[in-house]
């Protein structure tokens, strides 16, 4: 089965690779599109994003299944809650989406993103560090390393493939 991936980043890898463990799989990586904007603002615009991935994925690398999986942030009341969300398409069905941890973000953060920032770089001069976003993520910095990035997308990727077996089984 060939697996393509619609990132190049490695926290996002490790956790389709973690995923598909056991199984006999060739991975293909592959930059592509979202379609949204660099910093999604909403839980709708996110799973957008993570199909954008996985439909272009599935069809440029012309594989079996297509993962795209997104990070965003979602406004509830007046805080602004970390989101991730995930879609795997296969040929001829919709897509299947999943989505994962949620925790708010301190305010500081939120205000830079309110002002049109985007999380990534934020998060690198927050820590002083650079990639944050490849490495433990704002969810890791923020959860005092309880949890990383490539952990908070391996539930999606749980998720996700759990969905997919379930479909074959329940259609043969």
């Amino acid at each position: 089965m060939k697996v393509v991936i619609g990132t190049k980043n490695p926290a996002k890898i490790k956790a389709v690779q973690s995923a598909f463990a056991g199984y006999d799989v060739q991975f293909e990586m592959l930059d592509t599109d979202s379609g949204v904007k660099d910093q999604p603002f909403s839980d709708e615009e996110t799973i957008r994003g993570a199909i954008n991935r996985a439909s272009a994925a599935l069809k440029e690398g012309e594989g079996d299944i297509g993962i795209g999986l997104e990070g965003g942030v979602q406004e509830h009341g007046d805080e602004l809650f970390l989101c991730n969300w995930g879609a795997l398409a296969v040929h001829g069905q919709s897509p299947f989406v999943a989505g994962g941890a949620r925790i708010p973000l301190p305010k500081e953060i939120a205000a830079r993103l309110r002002n049109g920032e985007e999380l990534g770089p934020v998060m690198d001069e927050y820590t002083k560090k650079e990639n944050i976003r490849k490495q433990e993520g704002a969810i890791g910095i923020f959860s005092s390393g309880r949890v990383n990035r490539s952990e908070m997308f391996s539930h999606v990727m749980m998720l996700l493939l759990g969905q997919y077996e379930f479909s074959k089984k329940k259609n043969g």
